[in-house]
């Protein structure tokens, strides 16, 4: 969604380039007031479209090159843009009290034509402190708070922008916690600045039908079309080679699988080319919304839900009490979470409850793709967070000192020796057992200290096979010791966790009947295959104490198995 919003917010950007370009050198309107000698070119949604494309190639050519020169050029326009704005706030009190000429309205509309700067006036201020939305004279739709909060919104949607270069960055913890900050502050400033100022100064009327008025009343009209430029190019460079960085980010990381793999390219300055090139193309066919205020709802919605959907991981990895979330923030409280969430799903729905519904629609698309296309063993889950939280804390409300009858449960050790042919005394136990724990345990006999590994870290997954086989809710935990008793007095000591502890002990052991190899009963069991299971011990290798097996029926078994498929079930198991 991130990667989406950069995308649109490029176009976004982009298209008011466009807009600004048109407004001072662009041909008038036929049947309009005849404009300047520097209004030379030619208007019209193709015409549009090519400015915009020149543009666009212009951001590309320089993400391409690198981040270096990205870097470079935004320090730069950085410079500019501070000193169209301290030309800005000069203007407001070296300008004296004025007329300005408005834009002429659109074709078969009427309205003012001229509006007034009225210097610092306290009667100009109480006059715009009312809402008074009226009718948008660039498209002709009436404006609401929400249209307004949309397009304005996009001005502060680049208060991630850091973390888009945090791969590029030699500091990155230390930066972008810093420099996001201070951003956002200036920004705060800056714009609360402005608009006191011009609610104190500008009459309604131009404030409605002039969005380039402070360019009328600058010291020198040049500077502001000099200021847009700067700051419109600036910020479409960065959404385009933040978008890049995303989109190679998440194809580093495979999280949608083989399906981003080309975006895995990187130059040899490590520039990732492919991702830009990708992100290029998309941005161009947003182009062909052709308005800005036609995609800015849909940016603006994009934003939003990015924000409520960071907000919603760090709530739960709050609560959770994730150890690696560590925020350094001393202001983070799960409460700025929550008050975060509301305020972006409120404003989502406000501005247009269609696109936002669609939007969230579209990111749970985006997360049933990568639940089943993401590597799970790269990527950790939060719920896998939150269970364990929630775990942790109903063990330890489980008191064992509660000794009435109604708080006892059936809590199983169940010691298996040849797991092959013990699959009836498995499921037995696990339709006996009802809501208690289920542990099956195995003793592998053994000295430690004479081995050169552990042998019990091969067997554990072929005995969580054989549980998953089986269909059966148990765990598994399996020991090493120099007898069978001492092995089951260890598993009776270490099985289970606070007041979940096994309190009854079966011991399938002894048995005279010749060993079978049961998992071969396609009844028994989920049906599934039991290649995995099929790593488990064969009853020759049990112990002569408790399989007194029969050379004639180690044959017949053998001849069975290999009808099965099972050849490499005896021999060259892992599991011996």
């Amino acid at each position: 969604m991130f990667f989406f919003a950069n995308v649109c917010g490029s176009a976004l950007y982009v298209l008011g380039l466009v807009e600004a370009v048109l407004d001072t050198f662009g041909a008038p309107l036929q049947d309009s007031t005849v404009g300047s000698a520097t209004q030379v070119l030619p208007t019209g949604y193709w015409w549009s479209l090519l400015y915009g494309t020149g543009i666009l190639l212009l951001c590309l050519l320089v993400c391409l090159v690198g981040a270096h020169i990205y870097a470079k050029a935004t320090f730069l326009i950085f410079l500019v843009v501070m000193v169209v704005l301290a030309t800005i706030f000069i203007s407001f009190f070296a300008v004296s009290p004025t007329v300005v000429t408005l834009p002429p309205p659109p074709l078969n509309s009427s309205g003012p034509v001229n509006a007034s700067f009225t210097g610092f006036k306290l009667e100009t201020l109480l006059v715009n402190l009312d809402a008074g939305y009226t009718v948008d004279y660039t498209t002709g739709i009436q404006m609401t708070f929400a249209t307004v909060f949309a397009v304005m919104f996009n001005g502060c949607t680049g208060i991630m922008a850091g973390s888009n270069m945090s791969g590029d960055l030699k500091n990155p913890s230390y930066s972008i916690p810093r420099g996001t900050i201070t951003a956002v502050i200036f920004t705060f400033i800056i714009y609360n600045l402005l608009s006191l100022l011009v609610a104190c100064s500008c009459d309604r009327v131009l404030l409605q039908r002039d969005y380039s008025f402070l360019r009328d009343i600058n010291v020198w009209h040049p500077f502001v079309t000099i200021g847009v430029y700067s700051s419109t190019l600036s910020a479409a460079m960065s959404n385009l080679i933040g978008a890049s960085r995303i989109l190679y980010a998440l194809a580093r990381d495979d999280l949608f699988g083989k399906v981003l793999s080309p975006a895995k390219r990187t130059s040899r300055s490590g520039n990732p080319w492919v991702s830009v090139l990708i992100s290029w193309f998309l941005v161009q066919l947003v182009l062909f919304s052709g308005k800005l205020n036609t995609i800015a709802s849909i940016v603006t919605i994009f934003f939003l839900l990015v924000y409520a959907a960071v907000d919603l991981a760090c709530l739960a990895l709050e609560w959770a009490s994730a150890p690696n979330f560590r925020p350094t923030f001393r202001y983070f409280t799960w409460h700025t979470c929550v008050l975060g969430i509301l305020g972006c799903a409120v404003m989502m729905f406000l501005i247009n409850a269609i696109y936002a519904s669609a939007s969230i629609a579209f990111m749970l698309l985006l997360l049933l793709l990568i639940h089943y296309l993401s590597p799970t063993s790269s990527w950790g889950y939060i719920s896998q967070a939150l269970i364990f939280h929630q775990v942790r804390k109903y063990l330890l409300m489980l008191d064992v000192r509660k000794d009435h009858v109604k708080f006892w449960r059936p809590q199983v050790l169940l010691m298996v020796a040849n797991p092959r042919g013990s699959t009836g005394l498995i499921t037995f136990i696990n339709d006996i057992k009802k809501s208690g724990l289920y542990v099956l345990g195995h003793v592998e006999l053994g000295d430690l200290d004479r081995l050169p590994s552990d042998p019990l870290q091969s067997r554990y997954d072929s005995w969580l096979s054989l549980v998953d086989h089986l269909n059966i809710k148990a765990f598994v935990n399996l020991t090493l010791a120099d007898s069978v008793r001492h092995g089951v007095q260890h598993l009776l000591f270490i099985s289970g966790l606070g007041g979940m502890r096994p309190n009854t002990l079966v011991l399938g052991f002894y048995d005279d009947c010749s060993p079978e190899d049961k998992l071969q009963d396609p009844s028994v069991g989920s049906g599934q295959s039991a290649d995995d299971p099929s790593s488990l011990q064969d009853p020759e290798d049990q112990p002569s104490f408790v399989f007194p097996a029969l050379r004639a029926e180690r044959e017949r078994a053998r001849t069975q198995a290999r009808s099965w498929g099972l050849r490499n079930m005896w021999r060259s198991s892992p599991m011996r």
